[in-house]
């Protein structure tokens, strides 16, 4: 039975079966390296990079070199240089000529000393200081006529002491009141009328020369009647 089965003929459907498959089979390989041809052709480029070479390494940092301050710098020694001359000393150059010596002066004989009598001066005359003295009468220097009548209405009285200042030439220079009356108008009045009116000898020295002295005296303020 199985031998009938191989011996039977194929039929024609089955043949075109068998054909249309091997047909679709070569179209899908065909397909298949179209496609992949196309990739394989619009694959993206592969980027190249240029390798260098690295930096050399920095030179190493030298420590930096401190001086050391705390320990007193110490100097090389000094030695003098040898001397290579052969110095000898010379003798002494001594001068053996005879010289006539110059003869000694004549010792001075002392002569008696003369006896020399100091002049004394004559003394001078010893003359008494003389003091300054008034040339016109005291009295007239203040007068009633003096005497205003606002001081009269108002009763000032006193006794107004005074030191005139005098030059040598007899002028009176100054004045100062040494015992006031009380009254202010009274002292300076007695200041400015002996001053305008007194006149003066004036003082003498020991050798009879003028010289500046002061003169005290006092005027006595009394309403007149």
């Amino acid at each position: 039975m199985s031998y009938l089965d191989q011996s039977r003929r194929a039929s024609s459907t089955s043949m075109a079966a068998v054909i249309a498959i091997h047909a679709g089979i070569g179209a899908v390989l065909v397909f298949g390296l179209s496609v992949a041809g196309t990739v394989i052709d619009k694959a993206p480029p592969i980027p190249s990079f240029d390798i260098k070479d690295p930096p050399p390494p920095p030179p190493p940092i030298e420590p930096e070199v401190v001086p050391d301050t705390t320990s007193p710098a110490i100097a090389p020694p000094i030695t003098a240089p040898v001397s290579k001359l052969d110095l000898k000393p010379l003798p002494p150059v001594v001068d053996a000529r005879d010289y006539d010596l110059p003869p000694m002066p004549p010792i001075p004989t002392p002569r008696p000393s003369a006896t020399i009598t100091p002049s004394i001066p004559s003394p001078t005359p010893i003359i008494a200081p003389v003091s300054a003295s008034p040339r016109n009468d005291p009295a007239g220097w203040v007068t009633t006529g003096d005497y205003r009548s606002s001081w009269i209405n108002r009763d000032l009285t006193g006794t107004a002491r005074f030191r005139l200042e005098i030059s040598a030439e007899g002028r009176v220079t100054g004045c100062t009141i040494t015992g006031s009356t009380g009254h202010s108008e009274l002292d300076q009045a007695t200041c400015n009328l002996v001053t305008r009116r007194a006149r003066f000898q004036p003082a003498r020295g020991s050798s009879g020369e003028p010289v500046a002295s002061t003169y005290s005296n006092a005027v006595r303020w009394v309403v007149p009647d």
